[in-house]
């Protein structure tokens, strides 16, 4: 297993940990908390770092089988999280906290994605 698999794993991992915070949240009908913004910026940290792995990848040689394909996953790998937060940056209502839950789902997503084709 390669260092950028494993960062793959980490980012899914910690993509499912925010979506269940997030969803609590919203069974329990509670104003989004400011440690779940937190969170979720931490999320987009560990998704830039795969995507700079990835790319140090992809120009170490390892070619993926669709260039367009693994550049578009990697461009909505560093951009779900920034725009769902910035959408709802003043909303603190308790469906905020299902937008962060979606962008985190997909988040999660897209990094299984990214180690699947690259």
């Amino acid at each position: 297993m390669d260092a950028v698999t494993l960062i793959g794993f980490i980012v899914a991992g910690y993509a499912a940990f925010v979506t269940i915070a997030a969803v609590l949240g919203v069974a329990l009908r509670a104003p989004r908390p400011k440690w779940l913004d937190q969170v979720a910026w931490m999320l987009e940290i560990l998704a830039v770092v795969l995507a700079i792995g990835a790319l140090a990848a992809w120009s170490g040689g390892r070619k993926p089988e669709s260039l367009s394909t693994f550049l578009g996953y990697l461009g909505a790998l560093v951009c779900l999280m920034p725009l769902a937060l910035q959408t709802m940056r003043e909303d603190r209502s308790t469906w905020s906290s299902g937008v962060v839950a979606a962008a985190a789902l997909a988040t999660g997503v897209v990094a299984v994605r990214v180690m699947m084709v690259r």
